[in-house]
């Protein structure tokens, strides 16, 4: 077995939602999810076959983020793992019904930050072993840090 780091490449528009999931059907009830929960969203998806002709199939509305999506899983080349690009929304605003589908088995990261992907390869494949989201800690907020973070989330809208 041969250990691998990949790192994920995106715009720094964007966010991303990295899974596993276990079925062809993936691809377009993901599709339907996010567009039927926000709608207008723009978005990637690919997702890695398995079996059969083992392709990487790929959706979306917007072609820029559909071949984002499609580089870096071509660069995974793990099977049942499918990504999702998205610009100008946030993986809060979808990852409920993400994970509501049904051939949805795990979620390994849903963020802006720099990710590298963990892999294993063996004769038969590769798969997803874990992500490396962003940094490490760096030190423990202070009150003023606590006062950043409360007046960051409501500047964007999520807290009152």
């Amino acid at each position: 077995m041969e250990l691998r780091l990949e790192q994920l490449k995106f715009p720094s528009d964007t966010n991303i939602i990295l899974g596993q999931s276990h079925f062809i059907k993936t691809v377009e009830d993901l599709y339907e999810a996010l567009v039927n929960t926000v709608p207008g969203i723009k978005f990637g998806l690919a997702f890695c076959e398995a079996s059969g002709p083992c392709l990487v199939r790929k959706e979306g509305t917007d072609n820029e983020l559909i071949e984002c999506a499609v580089e870096n899983m071509l660069r995974l080349g793990a099977g049942h793992s499918f990504l999702i690009v998205m610009r100008n929304s946030f993986p809060i605003n979808v990852l409920n019904a993400v994970k509501d589908c049904r051939e949805v088995v795990n979620i390994f990261c849903a963020t802006a930050n720099p990710v590298q992907v963990i892999l294993a390869k063996t004769e038969q494949g590769s798969g997803i072993l874990g992500v490396i989201d962003g940094n490490s800690p760096q030190g423990i907020e202070l009150d003023t840090d606590i006062t950043n973070r409360k007046k960051f989330l409501r500047d964007i809208g999520y807290k009152r």
